[in-house]
């Protein structure tokens, strides 16, 4: 007898759970539809609850249960068949979603008899989900374009098929890098890029500056400060929030150079996490005191009228491919020449054009004389001399307004940088 307990047990769980999803979906289906559809329904609230019966019912029979189950399925799926023909004649309405949420409630006590316990439970949250929002699922659909399932497609065959497929081994004498490391590079910059795409687009479509330069950080903090220190032209917002936003969004670049290290070399993470964190609370610190210095009686934020671009254009995969190849080849010739000095001074120079390809050269490659100590100094050096550059654009291409601000605040970051960088020769 306590032998047959568990087994009970369990069937009273998967009883309740299926009975009880069912009867939810059918109030929530039945309170979702107009009293003017309602007419043709297949049933009322409690239909599904039956339906889930059935289905556990012929489920657990003790003879033939995989044929009467699919017997069971089959019949339901006729039923249905006249069902949708018959609203056809009778109606305009050609959704066939109810019928599927029929089939569904059916199936779900095979589910629970063939998934752990979470799975079930997590298929009741989805499908609540989806059918509580059907109206927003409508208005994102209206917003997506040809072009963006063409970038979906493109991400999903960069990560999906491509990375598997290409060897994990060096194939170039003096070349320590693999294809499959250079090629899980440009998935992860595409990834980062392309959740900042997504976000941008479809979550914050009408951000205003400080999002712009949030959202641009996780994207490229050069090109953001290139297209925020032009805007500042327009003199729509107060000098300050454009200052603030330009270094918003170097904030965020040390965000997502700590990701990079955290995907590509754990253990220097752990390392790095002090110098990172302090540079990380610092640059914000500064940005939200010159955003707060900005007088908010006379102006207000207005939404940013930058339209997100398309992270995963292929030329720009075929740039930073070609780009760590190059500072890959560059970083072995100059150790083996110059030694550490010299990567002490190529980690300044790359700075200054894009310092991506060459961190994570650095992050992941396979060169015996570098230590932590000098990958960490060689960041820092870059992210100096890269934020220089930032610098530089904003006030060239920026309001005049605005220097005054972007001169304080890199100069703070970078004077701290610097301090780091002290402390760790040290």
């Amino acid at each position: 007898m306590h032998a047959l307990l568990p087994d009970f047990s369990q069937l009273i769980i998967q009883l309740v759970a299926s009975v009880g999803f069912a009867f939810l979906l059918g109030m929530e289906v039945y309170i979702k539809t107009p009293e003017e559809k309602k007419q043709f329904l297949f049933g009322s609230e409690r239909t599904f609850a039956f339906i889930a019966l059935l289905g556990f019912i012929l489920l657990h029979s003790n003879q033939l249960v995989s044929h009467l189950f699919l017997a069971g399925f089959l019949s339901l799926s006729l039923f249905f068949l006249a069902y949708y023909f018959h609203k056809l004649k009778t109606s305009d309405n050609e959704g066939i979603t109810i019928i599927i949420l029929g089939l569904l409630v059916y199936s779900f006590p095979m589910a629970l008899e063939v998934f752990p316990l979470w799975v079930s439970m997590l298929l009741i949250v989805i499908i609540m989900i989806l059918v509580e929002s059907k109206e927003k699922v409508k208005e994102f659909s209206k917003k997506l374009y040809t072009e963006d399932f063409v970038t979906l497609a493109k991400f999903v065959f960069l990560s999906g098929v491509i990375l598997p497929l290409v060897p994990d081994r060096e194939i170039i004498t003096g070349l320590p890098v693999s294809p499959y490391k250079l090629w899980l590079a440009i998935v992860v910059i595409s990834a980062i890029s392309y959740f900042s795409y997504l976000l941008r687009k479809f979550i914050f479509p009408k951000a205003g500056l400080m999002l712009t330069g949030i959202l641009g950080g996780l994207y490229s903090s050069t090109a953001t400060t290139f297209i925020i220190a032009r805007k500042s032209k327009e003199g729509i917002d107060p000098p300050s929030k454009y200052a603030a936003s330009i270094l918003a969004a170097t904030s965020l670049m040390f965000l997502r150079i700590y990701l990079l290290i955290v995907i590509f070399n754990p253990g220097l993470s752990i390392t790095m996490l002090p110098y990172f964190l302090i540079l990380m609370c610092v640059s914000a610190l500064v940005t939200f005191f010159i955003y707060r210095s900005s007088n908010s009686n006379t102006a207000t934020e207005t939404t940013n009228e930058l339209k997100p671009q398309n992270p995963l254009e292929l030329r720009v995969a075929l740039i930073f491919g070609i780009l760590y190849v190059a500072f890959s080849l560059l970083t072995n010739y100059t150790l083996q020449i110059y030694g550490h000095n010299g990567l002490n001074a190529l980690s300044i120079i790359v700075g200054f054009t894009d310092i991506d390809p060459f961190l994570l050269n650095m992050f992941q490659g396979k060169h015996p004389d570098i230590t932590v100590t000098i990958i960490t100094a060689a960041t820092l050096q870059a992210i100096i001399s890269n934020n220089i550059l930032k610098m530089c654009y904003a006030i060239s291409m920026g309001d005049k307004a605005i220097r005054k601000y972007i001169l304080i605040g890199f100069s703070i970051i970078t004077a701290v940088n610097l301090l780091l960088l002290l402390f760790l020769y040290r």
